[in-house]
């Protein structure tokens, strides 16, 4: 009668220990039917669930087994498993799966246990937790420093709604991010990612910084405060705006264009999608000249901006239709996936504002980054705490897999 065991071995990291093990389970003609090792700062956790096919011989091969695992100075444990939890075991399969991310400068117990609380209240199994981030050095400056762990759950959460809104209402509390995705075959498959340009790409919004050179700088920074929460329509406060600056010299706008400063993480972000074959775009309620500047800089290979009327060196307060509004945004995203012939779940959008939110919830994966309070409990997923390069694991991306890590 065959034997269902689980054995467990634990000790100090070391080459061919796999192989040593593996081969004592080999000669006593064993099959294997689960397998998991992890390594923690050079502490080996191995877990191996076999099945011996002849009750007589197992008690050889565990024996075996403990025997090599003490002459490679490793601790053994061995459960028996019954045949119904095994079958049990193999009933689970094919549940829903999901990942959970949190985004941190710095990881915590706090946020872990907090993490996986609510996990498990809503009826979700956590199979495996890995970190995503680079070993983080002990005096690395708080605001600095780049934390990601990620658990894949199994399960269905009875109301995901609510799971998302404590999930939301945590994050803020603890100052952290943290995402909820099905794990699907697009996850790690995305293929096309377009980006907001002001406050997103740029740590500024450009009708802003042109209105203070032309004057009326307080007034349309309030007007455009309001258009990004949400309680304008961008179109009607976008003319609005862009009509005050009439009579600005477009000598203003290489000055702008030279002082406008990237978005802490861009550049790693561009660099590692276009490593990774990835199409990008600006789809911007901003201005192409400043967005054909970032496409230089960066890589891009699509820019969809407003382009400002100029007459005789001027600035008319005129834009050039069509507007990049909202609803254009989601309608360029959907030509894009079309032209490069990707399903909307291959794509990537990130915008920090309310007309953003239309291809935010488009797109497969939608990411409000820094966004207002609206913006963020509309999107499918919030970055507040990292860089623009944190959208890198919400794919799944580790650091070491990065360019500069090789």
């Amino acid at each position: 009668m065959r034997e269902i065991v689980l054995i467990n071995i634990t000790g100090e990291d070391r080459p061919g220990l796999t192989a040593a093990i593996t081969g004592v389970l080999a000669q006593g003609g064993v099959n294997i039917l689960d397998i998991g090792q992890a390594v923690i700062h050079d502490t080996l956790s191995f877990g191996i669930l076999v099945e011996i096919p002849d009750e007589e011989r197992a008690s050889s091969v565990l024996k075996d087994v403990l025997f090599t695992a003490y002459k490679l100075d490793q601790q053994v444990r061995f459960t028996p498993v019954s045949e119904d939890d095994y079958r049990q075991w193999v009933g689970g399969q094919g549940k829903p799966r999901h990942m959970v991310t949190l985004l941190t400068r710095r990881v915590t117990a706090e946020q872990l246990q907090r993490v996986s609380s609510i996990t498990a209240k809503y009826g979700l199994n956590i199979d495996q937790i890995d970190r995503l981030s680079g070993r983080m050095p002990l005096d690395m400056p708080a605001d600095q420093g780049k934390g990601c762990i990620e658990f894949s759950v199994r399960g269905e959460p009875a109301d995901p709604a609510a799971l998302r809104a404590e999930f939301l209402s945590v994050a803020q509390e603890l100052n952290v991010d943290i995402a909820f995705q099905q794990d699907s075959v697009f996850r790690r498959n995305r293929r096309l990612a377009v980006f907001d340009m002001d406050s997103t790409l740029i740590e500024a919004e450009v009708i802003d910084e042109l209105a203070k050179a032309a004057g009326v700088g307080e007034q349309v920074s309030e007007i455009t405060e309001r258009a990004m929460r949400g309680e304008l329509d961008f179109r009607a406060s976008f003319k609005e705006r862009l009509a005050l600056l009439q009579g600005l010299s477009e000598d203003v706008l290489e000055e702008i264009g030279a002082s406008l400063r990237l978005t802490e993480g861009a550049e790693t972000l561009f660099a590692e999608l276009k490593r990774l074959g990835y199409k990008t775009a600006i789809l911007s309620g901003g201005f192409s000249y400043f967005a054909k500047q970032l496409q230089a800089k960066l890589g891009i290979d699509y820019v969809f901006a407003n382009e400002l009327q100029i007459v005789d060196g001027k600035l008319t307060g005129v834009a050039i239709e069509p507007i990049v509004d909202a609803q254009r945004k989601a309608d360029l995203l959907r030509e894009l996936a079309a032209k490069e012939g990707l399903q909307l779940e291959q794509t990537i959008a990130v915008g920090d504002g309310a007309n953003d939110l239309p291809m935010l919830g488009l797109a497969g994966l939608g990411v409000a980054f820094r966004a207002k309070p609206l913006v963020k409990q509309s999107a499918k997923q919030a970055i507040s705490t990292l860089g623009l390069d944190g959208i890198l694991y919400l794919l799944g991306f580790r650091d070491r897999e990065g360019a500069d890590e090789r």
